[in-house]
């Protein structure tokens, strides 16, 4: 793939850790069965989580204020889900997701591959809980096994004892970012009979570090200027270009900069509102697929630290998610009632930290010298340029927490 085509995440980094975590458990994604898929289909699975980022985003940003998502998270989770249905549901799930199966076994290579650096930390997690009274089908947890390097366990959902289950394995899973989601959830509930989660956490430090952090203005969504830190990092050979209405510029990671940030900034005059109305998974990879390496003299860029959460059911479905049962997940035909996403990024000096957890719950019916100041409301995403996969897509009005 084209290195130029990256596509949008928000999963970011404390300081310099390196290496990543496979899904799960290193052993548990099968490896034959990733090992007979052909080359560039992590690729392809990628655009279509990248297509369903950009659709969910849509429904949930209005450019007014910060919002924070995880595309893989979601579309990971909802994979898992999906590998349960059956007829008009799993249609319905497969082309929200824009996947082509209900049981498309290219996610566990996406996984697998965007697990493959050492120059950042990134780790993707997997976990299903069942109510012992609701057994999965055994075929099904064999594939989100040995697909998504899901762990299976039992547990009440109606217990007050779940919570503390559910909450302990996203600290984990998120370095402590992300400590509880369970309550999100509506857990404990005796309804409940599935419970699935994803985490997404990456961790890295910038090629080039920024530096002479001072208050400097900007425009908060509203119109106000206030002083917020800002950081600088001058003389700096970036990707970059201008596009109709905005300005792409591309921050990277790592010695080889295979992650990356990527910057739009509205022009003077145009607004961050506008410009997500025009902004999909195509235009995106058009955009960043006209970036070039140039000579930067400035860059100033607000050091913040967010967090944002959301209830996404009701957007899924006005995207066209079924709610009806997943029979082969469980005989008895669970439906998805449930999906939560929390979220938290940081960025300063020395890189990016960030991390997701998406949760669901299943229930039984129910040529001048070139600057680019980023000085007002924003989007960003980080992405992996060799995949294309979305790790997460935001957009930040108030750069205070």
């Amino acid at each position: 793939m084209n290195r130029k085509l990256v596509a949008l995440l928000a999963v970011v980094l404390l300081l310099g850790a390196c290496g990543s975590k496979v899904p799960g458990d290193a052993g548990r994604i099968d490896a034959k069965l990733v090992s007979d898929l052909k080359p560039g289909d992590a690729q392809t699975v990628a655009q279509s989580v990248d297509a369903f980022g950009f659709d969910l985003f849509h429904q949930l940003a209005d450019g007014k204020q910060n919002t924070i998502t995880s595309p893989l998270s979601v579309a990971v989770m909802l994979a898992m889900a999906l590998a349960g249905a059956d007829g008009d549901t799993a249609a319905g799930m497969a082309k929200v997701l824009h996947l082509g199966e209900r049981r498309d076994v290219r996610v566990g290579a996406l996984l697998r591959e965007l697990a493959d650096t050492g120059e950042v930390k990134l780790s993707v997690a997997d976990a299903l809980w069942a109510d012992p009274g609701t057994p999965l089908e055994k075929d099904y947890q064999d594939f989100v096994r040995k697909t998504f390097g899901a762990t299976v366990d039992q547990g009440d959902l109606g217990s007050p004892g779940i919570v503390k289950t559910i909450d302990d394995w996203a600290a984990e899973n998120t370095n402590g970012r992300i400590d509880h989601i369970a309550a999100d959830l509506g857990l404990p509930d005796p309804a409940a009979v599935v419970v699935l989660l994803n985490a997404v956490y990456f961790l890295g430090q910038w090629k080039t570090p920024f530096d002479n952090t001072a208050p400097a203005p900007f425009a908060v969504g509203g119109g106000a200027t206030v002083d917020v830190p800002t950081m600088q990092l001058r003389d700096a050979t970036l990707g970059y270009a201008q596009l109709d209405g905005y300005r792409m510029l591309r921050l990277p990671y790592g010695k080889h900069a295979r992650y990356s940030m990527e910057i739009m900034l509205p022009d003077q005059g145009h607004s961050l509102t506008d410009m997500l109305k025009g902004l999909d998974a195509a235009s995106w990879r058009a955009a960043a697929g006209r970036l070039s390496e140039q000579d930067v003299d400035e860059v100033t860029l607000p050091r913040f630290e967010l967090r944002w959460s959301a209830q996404l059911m009701p957007p899924l479905q006005r995207m066209g998610l079924p709610t009806g049962g997943l029979t082969s997940m469980a005989k008895a035909g669970p439906a998805l009632t449930a999906v939560v996403q929390k979220t938290y990024i940081k960025v300063d000096e020395k890189g990016t930290e960030a991390a997701a957890v998406t949760g669901g719950v299943a229930t039984m019916a129910r040529s001048n010298p070139l600057d680019f100041r980023v000085d007002r409301p924003f989007a960003f995403t980080i992405s992996d340029q060799e995949t294309g996969a979305i790790l997460f897509l935001g957009a930040v009005t108030d750069p205070r927490s």
